[in-house]
């Protein structure tokens, strides 16, 4: 069998050496429109910023390697440019002779993945998705003089790994988001400790923003703004390379990706297709979306190698587990966010906690935010969102495979972790997010959310502060009143009639005082992750913390 797979990166060159692995004798050709196939593209931005140092490094594999090891036949700058679906050839154009030849195939696997929007008007533009991509960043950066100044379009994963890494180099660095806030597959509270991270390293972050228009070098933005950016990073998504798959009529799905089955196929006879443009399944819909990860790429270019190769296999749904880390914050998402839910119109239920990374009492803990979507009627995982620093990818990933597993969210508190004090807790993070879980779920306690409370307010709701006096003196809640928990039996009576929202820092205090009043017969709920979220929401919201006085 001979099986021709275009493109030579993840998705592709996963199929390829599977393919081998389980085929001694099929011929496998590749063709890689680029320069260089097997490279550590999430790597790039890395070596843009100096983490990585050595530019090889990013080279997995060669031409000659794979030929060697996997006896592989892989054509680079070579680009597939037409597909006879029926007579089963491709057209190939060798970019640097500028030949053109037809080769024939049993089977093809498009591994074209997605590609970045451009920009344009007079500034030097890149993607950050490809070797020249860095390699033209580089000479940007050192052809700028002593004060170079980029603009970042787009404040998701890869555009915050550019800004990072370039503001490493000293490179002054505008970010501009079209959306509310950065990283938006984030809710807006989880989000803005990133956005302050950024700040704080001297980012000018523009968010609802977008380019007007770009003239001579000049950037007028929406809002007004006039800049002259020596270069602009393009990182305001991707959209997938389909062109390919129309000229060989293979259908493409209601996202506007490749449609495949679950073993990757297409719509054409003995066309297979894998990677970022490719229409996965979203685990938790069913509904075709388009998810762009390494990892989901990798994995499927391996399971069509396995139906090529007559094994029985299929492609698992997409929970779209990610991380990015951003300087000193490490923020980390899986299934679907609270936005995501509202916009769909599913009910789900919302918790969030504030746990330390390990025992706080062994040296350097650090203090996460973790939110987590929990359906309602089933107490399933619809979501989850972690940000910190150390302990961020072990949780979010611990809830990945609970989520995969079918564990329900109270769940999660009777899972066994691994515990020292250097690494958690005796009740770890994720253990404490399920006994929340249960709490909700058997009607122990009630929680409103943060961005709930000012109706609450408004419909006459007293909010009580059960911290100390010195911590409601230093920020608070505006109308507040503080009764400190421990002293909360014997002060029943200064609590006005009427419904009663607790808060404490982080939701513990105030799960303990809602318990103490719901059973002195006080109609009340706790805030939902305490003073802490409602800081992160009212800094999303633009509102910034007030101080109080310290007592009513």
């Amino acid at each position: 069998m001979k099986t021709v797979i275009v493109g030579g990166v993840a998705g592709g060159m996963s199929a390829a050496t599977r393919l081998r692995r389980l085929d001694e004798d099929a011929q496998i050709v590749v063709f890689e429109r680029g320069a260089y196939v097997s490279y550590a593209n999430c790597g790039l931005p890395y070596y843009v910023g100096g983490v990585i140092r050595d530019r090889d490094a990013l080279l997995l594999q060669t031409p000659e390697s794979l030929a060697a090891r996997f006896r592989l036949d892989v054509r680079v700058e070579h680009e597939v440019t037409g597909i006879d679906a029926d007579g089963r050839t491709v057209t190939v154009l060798d970019r640097t002779t500028g030949a053109t030849s037809t080769e024939t195939y049993d089977e093809l696997i498009l591994a074209v993945g997605a590609s970045a929007r451009t920009g344009g008007g007079g500034i030097p533009s890149r993607t950050l998705r490809t070797v020249d991509d860095v390699d033209a960043i580089d000479a940007l950066i050192a052809g700028a003089g002593e004060a170079p100044h980029a603009l970042v379009v787009g404040g998701g994963f890869i555009g915050l790994e550019a800004v990072e890494n370039l503001v490493r180099r000293g490179v002054r660095t505008t970010l501009v988001q079209r959306g509310a806030h950065i990283l938006s597959p984030l809710d807006s509270e989880m989000a803005s400790p990133v956005d302050a991270e950024l700040r704080r390293h001297g980012v000018d972050v523009r968010t609802s923003t977008t380019i007007a228009r770009i003239d001579d070098g000049v950037v007028r933005l929406d809002d007004g703004t006039r800049l002259q950016p020596d270069f602009l990073v393009d990182a305001a998504g991707v959209v997938p390379n389909v062109d390919l798959a129309l000229l060989a009529g293979v259908p493409l799905g209601p996202t506007g990706g490749i449609a495949v089955d679950a073993q990757g196929r297409t719509g054409i006879p003995h066309i297979s297709a894998v990677g970022d443009g490719v229409e996965k399944i979203d685990a938790l819909s069913g509904a075709e979306s388009l998810v762009t990860m390494a990892g989901l790429a990798n994995r499927h270019g391996r399971s069509v190698a396995d139906v090529l190769a007559g094994r029985h296999e299929s492609h698992t749904p997409a929970l779209g587990t990610s991380i990015v880390k951003v300087f000193d914050v490490v923020a980390a998402k899986t299934g679907w966010s609270e936005r995501e839910l509202v916009a769909a119109g599913r009910a789900h239920r919302v918790i969030h906690t504030h746990p330390a990374s390990h025992a706080t009492y062994y040296p350097g803990a650090q203090t996460m935010s973790m939110k987590l979507l929990v359906d309602p009627a089933t107490d399933a995982i619809l979501g989850a969102q972690v940000v910190g620093g150390e302990g961020v990818d072990k949780r979010i990933d611990v809830i990945a495979v609970a989520m995969a597993g079918g564990i329900s969210a109270s769940g999660l508190s009777r899972l066994e972790l691994a515990y020292a004090p250097q690494f958690g807790s005796a009740k770890d993070p994720v253990n404490q997010l399920g006994y929340v879980a249960d709490n909700l779920r058997t009607g122990t306690t009630r929680a409103i959310q943060w961005h709930e409370l000012d109706a609450a307010q408004d419909a006459g709701a007293t909010v009580l502060d059960v911290r100390s006096p010195a911590e409601h003196a230093a920020g608070g809640i505006p109308g507040a009143v503080n009764i400190p928990v421990d002293e909360l039996r014997d002060r029943l009576t200064e609590i006005p009639d009427g419904p009663v929202v607790v808060h404490c820092a982080v939701g513990q205090r105030g799960h303990t005082a809602a318990r103490i009043l719901s059973q002195r017969g006080f109609d009340v709920v706790n805030l939902d992750g305490g003073y802490r979220t409602w800081v992160a929401g009212a800094a999303a919201a633009g509102r910034a913390p007030q101080a109080s006085r310290a007592a009513a």
